[in-house]
């Protein structure tokens, strides 16, 4: 049986996140109550329903600090009786979310006549913060369209195999702010960059000029492997603790070049290693999750 508890800031995409997960076929029931939300788990388990084998469960802001607090120490204790048991959160920076009300017009949960909508978004943070504190995954959503996140939950949470661990390499550009769900990052702008080449400025890392161009500098390929190095001695831990998600994000200026290339030589690198490696492209347009060997797959039957 697998459970998968998805939480996440009001406006950050959760209600979305769920209903793609009833698409991939999980029985989901949202905004329930956290005090309910053991029994619930305690019935599916007991319950001879086929449908329950795959459970996820939305918990949300409308519950008490107390009870959102009990939430860390239940997880812990489905896991370690042996349930598949994974806690996603969905998170946004602040001025995306503001947009986001905006546009929808919608009243934050947490907004009253005396408490305005970023103080209304500042307690939702601390209210949810023991929940967020556990998360196997974080998927920051400011950036994301809905196909996007539609990737995201699609190849690294539906698709994940039971015990083994998701390697994502995420590209991004500096001037638009580090990715809130990368668990480490790297600095890729004290490379040569490729932009100030005027034959290769309109183009991206993908493409066989900028390539050849970084391919020519050692410190790129320096940089690739000491992240490799890096990533590879971390793996072994985080198995180790049974968590399900690795987010490696590489940036440079723009997230257009050199990332995009480092990221791309990297997934393929751990392509070859492990079974579970997507790569995504977060500045670039239609950013979406690539894995190697459907792009190497990809490759071969345009071939001639």
């Amino acid at each position: 049986m697998r459970i998968i508890v998805l939480s996440g800031l009001s406006g950050s995409g959760k209600s979305v996140a769920l209903h793609m997960l009833e698409d991939f076929g999980f029985y989901c029931i949202d905004n329930i109550p956290a005090a309910l939300l053991k029994s619930f788990i305690s019935y599916t388990v007991r319950s001879p329903q086929p449908s329950y084998e795959r459970t996820a469960i939305g918990l949300d802001a409308r519950n008490t600090a107390a009870e959102i607090e009990s939430v860390p120490k239940l997880i812990d204790e489905l896991k370690r009786s042996g349930l598949q048991c994974e806690v996603i959160f969905l998170s946004a920076a602040d001025d995306e979310l503001l947009r986001r009300f905006a546009e929808t017009r919608r009243k934050h949960p947490m907004a009253r006549s005396d408490v305005g909508l970023r103080e209304a978004m500042a307690l939702e943070r601390e209210l949810l913060e023991p929940i967020a504190s556990i998360a196997d995954l974080v998927i920051d959503t400011s950036r994301l369209s809905v196909h996007a996140l539609r990737d995201i939950i699609h190849q690294r949470v539906e698709q994940r195999a039971v015990g083994r661990l998701s390697v994502a390499f995420e590209s991004f550009g500096f001037k638009r702010g580090i990715p809130g769900d990368a668990d480490f990052v790297f600095d890729a702008r004290a490379l040569p960059n490729p932009y100030w080449e005027p034959g290769l400025r309109n183009l991206n890392g993908r493409d066989p000029e900028v390539i050849r161009f970084l391919e020519n500098h050692t410190r790129v390929k320096t940089l690739i492997s000491d992240i490799a190095t890096f990533v590879r001695r971390r793996i072994p831990e985080y198995q180790a603790s049974n968590r399900g998600y690795l987010t490696v994000a590489v940036g440079c200026t723009g997230g257009q070049h050199r990332s995009v290339y480092i990221v791309d030589r990297l997934a393929d690198l751990f392509a070859a290693e492990y079974d579970e490696v997507v790569a995504r492209h977060s500045g670039l347009a239609g950013a979406k999750l690539f894995s190697p060997r459907a792009r190497a797959a990809r490759a071969l039957e345009q071939v001639p």
